[in-house]
């Protein structure tokens, strides 16, 4: 509410008619999924939920104050607040129904099969911007990829806790700490290989081919802890990525703005929107010019979603980037301690996955506006326009708090209690030994 203010002040000299009611419906929303994390999980995080808040309402005030800039073409903030709110809904759904995580296991061959149709989808609509990886109809858009990449992290949660004794076996040592896996076990991570390759293909679409691509070889290298997956991994990315930056068009250009940021400057034309996210970020200086203030909206149509983090620099400077970018780590990091605290494999990746889909997005679209490494056209968790990521990102806060409220509930006193806890143990020093055995048979 009171960033709000601050745009409607820095920007007309006085407060907008509708704070008072923007902030309460903000306050609403928390307000009801605190009551249903206090409910039905009561034992979550207790960070989970307000930094999503936090992230989610700072995203609607950097929306509303690009708004404000008739060049940006309609206004965004209404319609990211329904959505906001749809999220929010969603959360409360999740956090009642799913009363155990482990619930979805069952699903992974559903949810993997849900996710290529997703995938699919976009193909038969006109591409946006290079990439056809939006679904439009009657005025109406989503961009399905972002709901499959939560499907895909239950499905390979589900994949790896059922056959991570075969993947864990030993392959050929390359150096002396160095071990890559058997011929045999690549099949798996060269068909998802394959399959981000295609999506990059078909759809033009660098980000999501990475993210899922990355997504499973952190899953892998968690459920096996071979860091043999990890060199495979960084290979078939570089090979994929070398290829796709020669062959492709729309990604060649990317990574030769990458390359060279102000060629267009050079010839011309005038600065592009990269070279512009990097004035931005240069005019902030370490404070900031102040809410309402600053001139990123000279990026053009991306202020709102790919530049959006242009924005959060010039106008909060390094110190509010700082700030963002910590509580980004601080929700990544309770999202990897839930996988620390469950006792159970699917939970522990799962909890992992999510929290790395958040980590690898942040990384890769931090990245890319600052000219770190190639731009993606992925949204910022929370922050950036988007419907679809906005929903996405709170149905995986959901998950991650039934995920937390299991990892961190105490165990039932009394000798049922007591008799589960020592079946459990000894079932997982058997499920150990005979691990132990596989490798040894395997070595």
């Amino acid at each position: 509410m009171y960033g709000y203010a601050e745009v409607g002040l820095a920007a007309n000299g006085a407060v907008p008619p509708g704070t008072l009611g923007y902030g309460a419906g903000l306050a609403g929303l928390a307000l009801l999924a605190h009551l249903a994390v206090r409910v039905c999980a009561r034992y979550a995080d207790p960070l989970l939920l307000p930094i999503a808040v936090l992230l989610n309402g700072m995203g609607l005030v950097l929306i509303y104050r690009l708004d404000l800039e008739p060049v940006l073409g309609p206004k965004a903030a209404p319609a990211q607040l329904v959505w906001s709110a749809t999220g929010v809904a969603l959360f409360i759904i999740v956090v009642v129904l799913l009363r155990d995580h482990r619930l979805l296991a069952r699903y992974a061959y559903v949810s993997v099969t849900l996710a290529l149709a997703l995938l699919i989808l976009p193909i038969a609509f006109p591409a946006v911007n290079g990439a056809k990886i939006w679904v439009r109809f009657a005025g109406f858009s989503i961009q399905p990829g972002e709901f499959a990449k939560v499907l895909l992290a239950v499905f390979f949660a589900g994949y790896l806790s059922a056959n991570r004794a075969a993947l864990a076996y030993t392959g050929r040592r390359v150096l002396r700490r160095l071990q890559l896996p058997t011929g045999r076990v690549l099949g798996p991570v060269l068909a998802i290989w394959l399959m981000s390759v295609g999506v990059l293909v078909v759809e033009r679409d660098l980000g999501t081919s990475l993210l899922f691509f990355c997504l499973f070889v952190v899953m892998l290298y968690v459920a096996t802890a071979r860091t043999g997956w990890i060199a495979v991994g960084l290979l078939l990315a570089s090979v994929g990525a070398l290829a796709a930056g020669r062959l492709e068009p729309h990604v060649h250009t990317r990574v030769e703005d990458w390359l060279h940021p102000f060629r267009t400057i050079d010839a011309g034309i005038g600065p592009s929107q990269l070279a512009q996210s990097l004035f931005a970020f240069a005019d902030g200086g370490v404070l900031g010019t102040g809410l309402g203030q600053g001139y990123s909206y000279l990026i053009g149509f991306a202020a709102k979603s790919d530049f959006v983090l242009a924005t959060a620099g010039e106008e909060l400077g390094l110190a509010g980037l700082c700030a963002l970018f910590l509580l980004y780590a601080l929700l990544v990091d309770r999202g990897f301690r839930a996988g620390l605290g469950v006792r159970d494999p699917f939970g522990r990746l799962l909890a992992t996955g999510l929290a790395s889909i958040l980590a690898l997005q942040v990384f890769v679209i931090a990245g890319g506006v600052m000219d770190l490494i190639p731009l993606t056209g992925m949204a910022m968790p929370f922050l950036a326009q988007g419907g679809s990521s906005v929903v996405t990102n709170w149905i995986i806060v959901a998950v991650l708090i039934r995920i937390s409220d299991h990892a961190r509930r105490p165990e039932p006193a009394g000798p049922a209690g007591a008799a589960d806890g020592a079946a459990e143990h000894s079932g997982g020093a058997a499920q150990r030994a005979g691990e132990g055995a596989e490798k040894g048979a395997a070595e």
